[in-house]
């Protein structure tokens, strides 16, 4: 089943495309709302979306700095060829969209910001490569963020690897803001 969505973002009037095949496609994920309330971007900002599912924040983000400033990841092929086709939709073709479990297949680093709104998993596995590999990818003062229903965990690692980490609980979901401040992992062990 495919479905449109129609929404405003930030002041900015966005249309996707989406399909069943995908993550919240009836509508836009009350988590990545609450994500990007708490977001401001910047021109000088080079942006990834990790996990980009039909391409909410990584196009948000293309019409607010630039096209050529983001990157949109995801490992799955329909929300690879959906974030396509709602680049072209909200003309922000410059946009670069790649097909990638996690940073496996992204050679780009010296990102500014981070987002994420990361597959729930028991094991955390996927969130910890996340966590752990995003950091590496940052510029000293690169921020990421994410947002998950679960706080304690992802506050843990968060704080293990970057030193400190903020949070937000908005509409149930704990919003995560950290800022990379060395280029070394805050506890070694992490």
């Amino acid at each position: 089943m495919s479905y449109t969505i129609e929404t405003t973002i930030k002041g900015v009037v966005l249309r996707f495309k989406t399909s069943s095949d995908v993550f919240s496609p009836a509508s836009i994920d009350r988590g990545t709302q609450a994500m990007l309330s708490i977001v401001n971007f910047s021109d000088d900002d080079k942006v990834l979306d990790l996990g980009c599912g039909y391409g909410v924040v990584g196009i948000l983000a293309a019409k607010l700095i630039s096209p050529q400033k983001v990157i949109m990841t995801d490992k799955d092929s329909a929300a690879i060829e959906l974030s396509s086709e709602n680049a072209l939709l909200n003309h922000v073709e410059g946009v670069q969209i790649c097909k990638s479990d996690g940073f496996r297949d992204l050679t780009v680093t010296d990102f500014t910001m981070i987002l994420s709104n990361p597959p729930y998993h028991t094991d955390f596995s996927v969130a910890r490569k996340f966590i752990e590999k995003g950091f590496n990818r940052l510029v000293l003062g690169g921020r990421i963020y994410m947002v998950t229903k679960r706080k304690t965990w992802y506050q843990k690692k968060l704080i293990s690897v970057f030193g400190g980490v903020s949070v937000q609980e908005i509409d149930g979901y704990h919003v995560f803001f950290a800022e990379k401040r060395s280029n070394t992992y805050a506890d070694r062990r992490a």
